[in-house]
């Protein structure tokens, strides 16, 4: 998708499809008010007919109005100026761009200028690449008659009313693409089968990502090298799978040499039956998305290459399949984890844990300035927080602080749960250092408890994604989230 950003007026504008924003149809401004005036009031009398929602993202769509140069004018309503927010914004912009991918416009125009003030150039044209790149993302991947939409929207052309607009407006589409594209393939990944999207094929597809950046440096350690390292707890995962564990390691240098590098781990798992514990047959499909949380690093650090962000930033990502299997792990097996400590196996699928623990303590040698993992990890997370925000906890709350401020800017909204001591007790085990589960109660946060006991030599973070990385239904999909949420973090982390 192409964006152009310059100074312009929307009256004059020849293009496909005109978007305009909507406010108080009573009294017209901005992007609305210039085409008003050009076509001699012809947009306020088609507004009192009332055929256009009052609704946050209502659309009309009409044909050669007067006052405009445009094929189309896509009229977008923003609601009640007083119920106006970013979130409404966003969706709103979906709105729009969703209309214009079911027309037939190959291009669109918007205006700066005409929206409800909530922020600045910067964070709208953010908005309007991301909300663009999204309305577009089609996976047919797999599709026999696998075809490109008939009539693609290719470009975004948005006109700003000054030089520093323009300036602000740049900044904001730069960042908003990095952020769609990261999503994208976030969602590319999550999506393939488990029988294409393999530890392997991540793999590769992380080697490739390093052959066409030279900004990003790939190791893959197979697991002949990751037994002599001792990860015993990641590799009792892959035991029952036929496909070999990989851990990936993705080194992104765009700040100063020797800065402390923030480090991502996302769980890999790229099928997760459940191993002996197996799971119920119905929606077992959908354990194919075990790995958005390592789809989640692939895109992030893709728009960090995009954008050559000034940071320093690690992906990491321990990947296996979990299946039954006569070697694979029994319910009661005890481990031995990379950093020494003991683990008795008392559900098997409770396998993310296993392979994130061995990922965290090898990733100490980094000497980070922080560690963020993300995982879907647990299904308590959906019943304690449904589909709408993703879970955060960790032993820094200055770390956790920073991620709750990107979520609430990005719109991709975390909800902070307890690591009190006292849940440490529920991981108790008669016959090793620790058991892998702690019971029903608190699920997420005993999950939490577990990893907390690798990373106490660092700040660290973890995201439990399990209610937000997928959509299941008639929308089944993946949905790219937290790269929003990382990437606006590590862009402020940046100072950019």
């Amino acid at each position: 998708m192409q964006f152009q950003v310059k100074q312009g007026d929307l009256s004059t504008a020849k293009t496909p499809c005109l978007i305009v924003p909507i406010a108080d149809r009573t009294r017209l401004d901005g992007a609305a008010a210039t085409i008003d005036k050009a076509g001699d009031g012809a947009l306020s009398a088609i507004l009192k007919k009332g055929d256009l929602s009052e609704d946050c993202g209502g659309i009309q769509m009409l044909y050669d109005l007067p006052g405009a140069q445009a094929e189309r004018v896509l009229l977008l309503s923003l609601g009640e100026p007083e119920e106006w927010n970013r979130a409404k914004q966003r969706d709103a912009l979906a709105s729009a761009f969703g209309a214009v991918e079911r027309s037939k416009a190959t291009s669109a125009t918007l205006s700066t200028a005409g929206w409800i003030q909530n922020g600045d150039a910067t964070t709208l044209a953010r908005d309007i690449a991301i909300a663009a790149i999204d309305a577009g993302y089609h996976f047919n991947q797999c599709k026999s008659d696998a075809k490109a939409p008939r009539h693609p929207l290719k470009k975004v052309i948005l006109l700003t009313a000054s030089r520093a607009e323009t300036k602000d407006a740049r900044i904001g589409i730069e960042q908003g693409r990095a952020i769609g594209n990261g999503m994208s393939l976030t969602r590319d990944l999550g999506n393939l089968p488990g029988n294409l999207c393999t530890p392997k094929y991540l793999a590769s597809k992380a080697r490739a990502m390093g052959r066409q950046a030279g900004g990003l440096k790939v190791r893959v350690l197979d697991e002949a090298a990751m037994k002599k390292l001792g990860m015993g707890a990641l590799l009792s995962v892959a035991r029952g799978s036929r496909q070999p564990a990989r851990f990936i390691i993705m080194e992104y240098k765009g700040g100063k040499a020797g800065q402390k590098p923030v480090v991502l781990v996302g769980k890999g798992v790229t099928f997760d039956a459940g191993g002996i514990s197996i799971k119920p047959s119905a929606q077992m499909d959908e354990m194919k998305y075990d790995m958005c949380g390592a789809a989640s690093v692939f895109g992030t650090l893709q728009a960090c290459l995009e954008m050559e962000l000034p940071l320093n930033v690690i992906g990491v990502v321990p990947s296996a399949e979990n299946l039954p299997d006569g070697d694979a792990s029994k319910p009661g097996d005890i481990v031995t984890s990379l950093s020494g400590q003991t683990i008795e196996i008392l559900n098997t699928d409770a396998e993310g844990r296993l392979i994130l623990c061995d990922a965290l303590t090898y990733v100490e040698r980094f000497k980070p300035a922080a560690v963020v993992d993300i995982a879907t990890l647990t299904g308590a997370c959906i019943i304690a927080l449904g589909h709408e925000a993703s879970a955060v906890m960790g032993n820094d709350e200055s770390l956790i602080d920073e991620l709750k401020q990107a979520s609430e800017e990005a719109g991709d909204r975390v909800w902070q749960l307890p690591l009190w001591d006292e849940y440490q007790q529920q991981l108790d085990s008669n016959f090793a250092d620790m058991a892998n589960i702690g019971g029903r109660p608190a699920g997420s946060i005993t999950a939490g408890c577990f990893l907390s006991r690798f990373t106490k030599n660092y700040s660290w973070a973890h995201l439990d994604i399990a209610g937000t990385a997928w959509k299941s239904g008639k929308e089944k999909g993946a949905t790219g989230r937290p790269v929003p949420l990382l990437t606006t973090w590590l862009i402020e982390r940046a100072g950019k």
